[in-house]
């Protein structure tokens, strides 16, 4: 994975090409990036980034920022209530007791 200006991009490598390919993965907007080296492939994705980023200035359009914060999640109505039920017994929020459980999760 690499990260650049907050934004991440995922590679592969075409055997058959010899090259390495990528896309960034946390925007809506399909943005790209490929070389045949290490460093000409980092070097492509961060001008992939720029150039994303002037063309929305130049269209006066904000670029998708690469997370709000906020995701819905579709689970069981029985799950749903049994979330509800133990933040309330905790003091908390659903929002608060879900982040925390998944916090925990990603870092375990």
């Amino acid at each position: 994975m690499m990260e650049y200006k907050g934004y991440y991009g995922k590679v592969e490598f075409d055997e058959e090409s010899e090259v390495f390919h990528g896309e960034v993965i946390n925007i809506s907007e399909v943005v790209t990036f490929e070389g045949t080296s290490v460093d000409e492939l980092k070097q492509a994705f961060q001008d992939s980034i720029d150039d994303y980023l002037e063309f929305c200035a130049e269209r006066g359009e904000d670029p998708s920022k690469p997370y709000s914060g906020r995701f819905v999640v579709r689970i069981n109505p029985e799950l749903h209530k049994s979330i509800a039920i133990e933040a309330k017994a905790r003091g908390k929020s659903l929002n608060a007791l879900v982040n925390e459980i998944l916090s925990k999760s990603v870092r375990s």
